[in-house]
């Protein structure tokens, strides 16, 4: 019997999941389908209920949704509630919807891959959103020496992270001795290419740049990283070993490393 899978968001013509998804099942030989589903806030109550209904085993949940889902789902796995955000969904035989967050393990995944050093040292995270909430975990555990947040919600953003440094983009300037920035906003997004959350001249104190965004693959904030000398990273391994985890959780089997690396050179061959 065909397993049905999908993901869910606002707006989704940018993403590569369904091919990736599609690739990750045809190498562990999983009988598999997997869609998309734009939503409006008004309809995310529905959507659960929905994909029980229609027999779904799973789904990825992708920006802005990554914690308003919470409050429809039936569980969450350990890291999940810790982390407060979600990026997948399991549905069981039993028709409970459990939540869990493996953007923390692609994000780890993807700084190891690209030699992007943090423990110990500062760090800058533009954005508060879900995504956020899962790097700054893996960088809390993994030994960061501090992190500061730069928003344009400075309320949300203090209720959110209560016992970090907030500053609002007004004060980027005042920022001192941080050695890695990293994009958590959808800004320079397809199709948005042309945005960056941030002025180049910013980037000149830092030496490490990350940009989760993997559509394009090379943002105005990613391009302008590398003229500035930074080592710069993009989201498309994180996003690949994320998809990896996912199906992983929903089919409940193991997936080597080297399945990263097929579907990334796949990907490189046929779309980027």
């Amino acid at each position: 019997m065909e397993k049905l899978f999908g993901l869910i968001g606002e707006k989704l013509g940018h993403t590569y999941s369904p091919i990736i998804n599609s690739k990750i099942m045809e190498e562990i030989n999983i009988n598999g389908h997997y869609g998309t589903f734009q939503v409006n806030n008004e309809n995310l109550k529905d959507v659960i209920p929905g994909l029980k209904a229609l027999g779904y085993n799973g789904i990825n949940v992708t920006i802005p949704y990554k914690t308003d889902i919470i409050k429809y789902l039936d569980k969450l796995s350990p890291e999940a509630e810790k982390i407060g955000a979600i990026n997948v969904v399991a549905i069981g035989r039993d028709k409970m919807a459990t939540g869990y967050n493996t953007d923390y393990y692609g994000f780890g995944m993807m700084l190891e891959n690209a030699n992007i050093k943090i423990s110990g040292e500062n760090a800058v995270i533009l954005g508060t959103g879900g995504a956020s909430k899962a790097v700054a975990e893996y960088l809390k555990d993994n030994e960061i020496k501090q992190i500061i947040f730069v928003t344009r919600d400075m309320a949300t953003a203090k209720q959110k992270f209560p016992e970090d440094e907030i500053v609002s983009y007004n004060d980027f300037e005042k920022i001192e001795n941080c050695s890695t920035i990293i994009n958590a906003t959808p800004v320079g997004m397809f199709p948005n290419i042309e945005a960056t959350p941030i002025d180049k001249k910013y980037l000149m104190g830092f030496s490490q740049a990350v940009d989760l965004i993997y559509n394009p693959s090379e943002t105005v904030f990613i391009r302008q990283s590398r003229e500035a000398g930074l080592k710069s990273v993009n989201g498309l391994y994180m996003l690949v070993a994320q998809a990896i985890k996912s199906q992983e959780i929903w089919n409940e089997v193991e997936i080597s490393d080297e399945t990263i690396i097929k579907i990334l050179a796949f990907l490189k061959q046929e779309y980027l």
